[in-house]
């Protein structure tokens, strides 16, 4: 996907220039485009397990392509990456950091040169919860979503490997694309419009059960999801500052503040204002957190056809 927006993206600059309208076209006949040709490879790949003498190769095809949309393991790695090359000791000097910076550059948009312990942390810390809503949460939901139309009977329409792509298609043109400077500004906003609207019910639903993943006492649920959905609305983001306020609620850790893009200061809304800073246990939590949380989702999503199996008279 990401080699056919490179491929993409040049022809598009150098037919609309500089104009804002022919940016969006352009942006727009991109999305259109990638997003429709990732769907249907994946409904054509559905349509081999669905075909009886392809059906053990099918199925095989059919697992990898899903396990191909989901970013939870590579965020995991990542995210660890970081924090082996962290020194042991908190009060190491600066130079000593600088490992655990440029493992940090690979997987964050903000300039990581000059980062202290606590600004790596905290970095690693929204990343981890951002990113687990959308390379993990968002593909699965679209995942479960595809099986239920399944189970529901319309095997000709687009299954889980189908949604699935087109998710991912859309996320990761709002990660090359969804910028808001120069050309990018109209360039990427049919992608950033689309994943943002694709994550946003994956989002709300994570911060609904993101508490019983973390243990959280039933008793403190609705008022923490409530300071979640007050404390990421100013972010400019309509998913981002509230995936990174569930997580920084149920951990008690304080996110967002000042970070630096392309040399240039931003204020970003802070997140669980008062509590503590995030270490390096906190982001681990947050890891353990999210894999409990799409066991979870699965468990639930299997609940409904078990019932049926359970309760189908024998034939």
């Amino acid at each position: 996907m990401g080699w056919v927006i490179n491929r993409l993206r040049g022809p598009a600059e150098d037919w609309a220039g500089d104009r804002p309208w022919a940016l969006r076209l352009a942006g727009g006949l991109i999305t259109l485009l990638l997003v429709g040709a990732s769907g249907m490879a994946g409904w054509l790949l559905e349509r081999l397990v669905l075909t009886e003498s392809c059906r053990e190769l099918g199925l095989l095809v059919l697992l990898l392509g899903l396990a191909s949309a989901l970013a939870g393991r590579g965020l995991a790695l990542a995210v660890e990456a970081v924090l082996e090359a962290l020194p042991a000791d908190p009060a190491a000097p600066a130079a000593a950091l600088e490992p655990a910076r440029q493992q940090l550059d690979w997987i964050v948009g903000r300039d990581t040169a000059g980062l202290n312990r606590p600004q790596i942390l905290r970095a690693l810390a929204e990343t981890a919860s951002e990113n687990a809503v959308d390379g993990l949460f968002a593909p699965l939901f679209w995942m479960l979503v595809g099986a239920g139309l399944w189970s529901a009977g319309w095997w000709a329409g687009p299954g889980p490997l189908a949604l699935a792509w087109g998710f991912k298609a859309a996320s990761t043109l709002d990660s090359m694309l969804g910028y808001r400077r120069g050309r990018l500004r109209w360039l990427g906003t049919a992608g950033a419009r689309l994943d943002d609207l694709l994550v946003w019910l994956p989002c709300r639903l994570v911060t609904l059960s993101l508490p019983l993943a973390a243990g959280v006492p039933p008793g403190r649920w609705p008022a923490l999801v409530g300071r979640a959905l007050r404390d990421g609305r100013p972010d400019p983001s309509p998913n981002a500052g509230l995936s990174q306020a569930v997580y920084a609620g149920v951990l008690g850790v304080q996110l967002g503040g000042v970070n630096r893009y392309g040399g240039q200061l931003r204020s970003k809304p802070l997140l669980g204002a008062g509590g503590r800073a995030p270490a390096a246990a906190d982001v681990r939590r947050m890891l353990r957190c999210s894999a409990r949380l799409s066991w979870l989702w699965l468990a639930a999503a299997a609940l409904p056809g078990a019932w049926v199996f359970v309760t189908k008279p024998l034939s």
